[in-house]
C-alpha cells in the first residue's frame, strides 16, 4: 500500500541568522515548506504555510513578526495553488497535521476549510491562552478559523498502519510535532521547527528564541537517534539542503 510525498516551498523568509543559530552574525534566506502526503486512505497536508495576505501586506497580516522576517511570497506559492498544480482540490484534503501555529506553519489553515486538523494538545491550548499566545508569537488569525480539530497526546497514527505518524519534538513551542513518514524506501522525517538547519542536529546548535531549551534539545538528540536509525532528516527551513529537495509535481522517494 504505497504513498506519495510531496515537497512544496509556500514562499521564502529573511531574518537574522541568530533566529536560527544562536550568536551567528549576519542574514539567513530560508524556504517555507508545507508538504502533501497520498495515502490510500485520503490526502494529509504537513502545515500550510504563508497566508496569501503576506504577498501585498504582509505587515497587517503579521504583526510584529514584519519585524524580524521579510517575507518574499509571490502569486501561485500559497497552499491552495501549490495544491492545484498537482490537480487536488483543497477542499478535499482530509487531515492537516500542523507542526504548530506559527504564521509560516498555519497561514495557510484557512485555504483548506474541511481538513481535521491534528495537534497536540499542549499546542493547541497554547494558541488559545493570551500569555502564551503573546509569550510564542501565535496570531488566532492564522488558526482559528472553524476546523475540526482533534488535539492529540504524543505519537499518533494516522491511520493505524505505521506510515503517517506524529512525533511529539516539544521545545521550539509548547507542543511542537514532527511526522514521520514511512515510504518504500524508509522512513522520512519532516522535522520542521524542531530542527530548523542540519547544523542544528549537527552541533546541537540552539535559535535564539526557544520556548523550552531543555525540551528542544532533548528533541535533537531523538532526532539523531531516528537519524542513526536509518531516517532520513527534513530540515525544516535549511536553504542548503532544500536545494537538494525535488519539489511537487515531483515524487519524494
Amino acid at each position: 500500500m504505497s504513498i506519495k510525498l510531496y515537497a512544496m516551498t509556500c514562499g521564502w523568509l529573511t531574518s537574522d541568522a541568530d533566529m536560527m543559530l544562536a550568536g551567528r552574525e549576519g542574514k539567513i534566506h530560508f524556504p517555507v515548506p508545507a508538504y502533501l502526503i497520498d495515502h490510500p486512505r485520503g490526502l494529509v497536508l504537513f502545515d500550510t504555510g504563508l497566508h496569501p495576505q503576506c504577498q501585498h501586506d504582509a505587515q497587517s497580516r503579521i504583526g510584529v513578526m514584519a519585524n524580524l522576517f521579510q517575507v518574499h511570497f509571490r502569486p501561485g506559492e500559497d497552499i491552495k495553488s501549490r495544491l492545484e498544480a498537482l490537480d487536488i482540490d483543497a477542499n478535499k484534503i482530509q487531515y492537516l497535521v500542523n507542526s504548530h501555529l506559527h504564521f509560516d506553519h498555519s497561514g495557510g489553515n484557512e485555504l483548506v476549510p474541511n481538513a481535521k486538523i491534528i495537534i497536540q494538545q499542549k499546542e493547541w491550548e497554547a494558541g488559545h491562552i493570551p500569555e502564551l499566545i503573546h509569550q510564542n508569537g501565535y496570531s488566532l488569525n492564522d488558526y482559528n478559523h472553524g476546523h475540526f480539530v482533534q488535539k492529540i497526546n504524543g505519537e499518533h497514527d494516522l491511520f493505524g498502519d505505521g506510515r503517517i505518524v506524529t512525533i511529539p519534538t516539544f521545545g521550539h513551542t509548547p507542543g511542537h510535532q514532527s511526522l514521520k513518514v514511512r515510504l518504500d524506501s524508509g522512513d522520512i522525517i519532516l522535522t520542521a521547527d524542531a530542527c530548523y538547519l542540519k547544523e542544528s542536529l549537527t552541533n546541537l546548535h540552539l535559535p535564539r528564541l526557544v520556548h523550552n531549551r531543555l525540551d528542544m534539545l532533548n528533541s535533537l538528540l531523538m532526532l539523531r537517534k531516528l537519524k542513526r536509525s536509518g531516517a532520513r532528516i527534513f530540515y525544516g527551513h535549511d536553504p542548503l539542503f532544500w536545494e537538494s529537495v525535488p519539489q511537487a509535481p515531483m515524487i519524494i522517494t
